[in-house]
């Protein structure tokens, strides 16, 4: 008779796990899997939706079916085996659902490991036919195995075809007592309404940057990890919110380390292909001085050290939010995700640069992003970039600019590009820049551009912008007077079209809209007009349309409701003759006979082809007149 093998000790996953537990044989679990919550305390970040569950259990108030919704990596499905063990929790003395877990249940370790019975999970990916959902509602209707409910836990539930979702409602609405369903998707916009509105929907969110740090930081001490915190900053922030991807990363950098080594944060950026931190603060520095032969050298530095241009890029904009922040939330630099070194320098850099630099330095950023993602030579897209950046730094804004020609003219612009310097050091002389004084191209230009860019923003300050950039006229000779200035006159508008064209020409829609929908001219004759409007007019509208009639014609315009016989309105008018030309087309011989000989064929398109101007026969020439012979002597 063969001794039976000593069984080795089931440990559940309920108890604490230490690092050296099980034997050395034991198959290694990634952090992700060994430190996956248990029970509604332990998920991070999602506090409103565990208070709405607790109460629900606590008074009964049990949905039919559940819908989480989330980013990857925020723990949907944890979510929903939590919620499965809480509605079959059962222990002798407890035989209701509940939250409290504090002993552990008959069902709940076979349930978080995915293996109950009763508890049927699929992915929708690779189940998304009528035949799935068939299937499960064919077992609907037979009474759980072993525990109180049947719960389906359908994962990527968006994946389910349109007629697997027609198949679902039913059975969605209308459940068994004994059946549950809990849905989990990253799509929430791909699931029906119909579907939504059956469930009781949950949004994950994403964690925040010191939870996850201080997550992170619990399960280092268990796992007897040394790490540094920025190192901890550096994973939580490549996570993005998803406490699975950042224990993969931590995972990651725990079996590159040797041994008692400490993981760093530039041993991090190295094992994830960042940039680091100090270097890009430095370049970031670079850019916005205007010295863009350092900035192109450390951006090859960052290169030859593994970082891709495009995640250098990347930083650069993040560290632009940053500084902005500080700029404007001064109490962002306490937030724990943050570096010494970025709370130090971002707050300096934030005191040197305006907002109107800064957001234009994002703009190109966002611009550049886009390139280098689609650049055959991501380097080259990325150098461009900062060539760019580097040279509109010294430059004025826009309103700087306008603000300089205002008060001192345009010489003032010759200085400019100390004076604004964006990181408060000196600017690198630029190319085509003369030591005579001469502001150079780039300053010539915007001298340029300028009154343009004035007149576009505010006619009255544009006439002083004009005024001070050009050159001035000759003195009038005395005694004779300088002729003012006037208005370009503006033609009246002698119909309805031509209010029309008028707001077209001023590009207000929402008007012209009006005009052509809501008003039934009676009787025009200007600046008097007579009109009634439709029922669906909006209220004030004669009064916005005096209005607007006096601003662009400069003359008031007496605009009432009438009681004569009134005009159909443009639209109408417009509508009904698109249908009299249909109807012509249809009626067309031609037309007739093409459809007789294409069965099935639709009109989809009428154009009307603009006639041709009638050529007027020439006259012919007068005959000569003969001259008499007695004439010719």
């Amino acid at each position: 008779m063969l001794a039976s093998a000593p069984r080795t000790p089931y440990i559940s996953l309920m108890d604490d796990i230490s690092p050296t537990a099980g034997t050395a044989a034991a198959p290694y679990r990634v952090l992700a899997r060994k430190y996956r919550p248990q029970r509604f305390e332990d998920l991070v970040g999602q506090e409103p939706m565990v208070r709405t569950l607790t109460n629900a259990f606590a008074t009964g108030r049990i949905a039919q079916a559940f819908l989480l919704t989330g980013v990857r990596g925020v723990g949907k499905t944890t979510t929903a085996r939590i919620l499965a063990r809480a509605l079959n929790y059962t222990r002798p003395g407890h035989d209701r659902p509940s939250v409290d877990f504090s002993e552990p249940g008959e069902h709940d370790t076979a349930i978080m490991e995915g293996r109950h019975i009763d508890v049927i999970e699929m992915d929708a990916a690779s189940h998304t036919g009528i035949g799935d959902v068939r299937e499960i509602i064919e077992a609907v209707r037979y009474k759980p195995a072993l525990a109180r409910y049947k719960v389906y836990i359908i994962d990527e539930v968006h994946m389910l075809s349109n007629q697997a979702f027609n198949g679902l409602l039913k059975t969605l609405e209308e459940p068994p007592e004994h059946v549950k369903f809990v849905f989990a998707t990253t799509e929430i916009r791909k699931v029906p309404v119909t579907v939504l509105s059956r469930c009781q929907r949950f949004d994950l969110r994403r964690i925040e940057a010191d939870r996850l740090v201080q997550l992170l930081s619990d399960i280092t001490a268990k796992e007897n990890v040394a790490i540094d915190r920025d190192a901890l900053a550096v994973v939580a922030r490549a996570a993005e919110g998803s406490a699975r991807d950042a224990l993969s990363l931590l995972d990651q950098a725990i079996a590159h380390r040797g041994a008692d080594e400490t993981i760093t944060s530039g041993a991090m950026r190295a094992l994830l292909g960042l940039a680091d931190r100090t270097r890009t603060i430095d370049l970031f520095a670079e850019v916005m001085r205007g010295d863009a032969s350092t900035a192109l050298a450390t951006l090859r530095d960052l290169y030859d050290a593994g970082a891709d241009p495009q995640l250098v890029l990347q930083d650069l904009a993040n560290f632009t939010h940053l500084v902005t922040r500080l700029k404007t939330v001064p109490d962002a630099a306490t937030d724990p995700a943050l570096t010494e070194e970025e709370r130090i320098r971002g707050a300096e850099l934030a005191e040197k640069l305006s907002i109107r630099v800064l957001s234009r330095c994002w703009q190109m950023l966002l611009k550049g992003i886009e390139e280098a993602s689609t650049a055959p030579r991501p380097l080259a897209a990325a150098d461009m970039v900062l060539v760019r950046i580097a040279h509109v730094a010294d430059l004025p804004t826009p309103d700087e600019a306008l603000k300089m020609l205002a008060e001192r003219g345009p010489e003032a612009l010759g200085g400019a590009a100390g004076s604004v310097a964006a990181a408060g050091s000196a600017a690198t002389p630029r190319a085509g820049a003369s030591a005579a004084g001469d502001p150079g191209p780039a300053m010539r230009m915007v001298e340029s551009a300028a009154p343009r860019m004035r007149a576009a923003a505010s006619p009255m300050r544009a006439s002083s912008a004009a005024v001070a950039a050009a050159p001035t006229p000759a003195s009038p000779p005395m005694g004779r007077a300088t002729p003012a200035a006037q208005p370009a006159p503006v033609e009246r508008p002698k119909t309805l079209g031509d209010i029309v064209a008028l707001a077209t020409k001023h590009r207000d829609l929402p008007m012209k809209h009006g005009i052509e929908r809501y008003v039934r001219v009676i009787r025009f004759e200007p600046p008097n007009i007579e009109l009634a409007l439709t029922p669906d007019a909006p209220s004030g509208f004669l009064t916005d349309l005096g209005k607007r009639l006096a601003d662009w014609t400069g003359e008031r315009w007496m605009i009432a409701v009438g009681n004569g016989e009134p005009e159909a309105t443009l639209h109408e008018q417009a509508t009904e003759a698109k249908a009299r030309v249909e109807s012509d087309a249809r009626n067309d011989p031609t037309v007739l006979a093409v459809m007789r000989h294409f069965p099935g064929a639709e009109i989809v398109d009428i154009r009307v082809k603009p006639r041709e101007p009638a050529i007027e026969p020439m006259e012919e020439p007068p005959a000569p007149v003969e001259a008499d012979e007695d004439d010719e002597d």
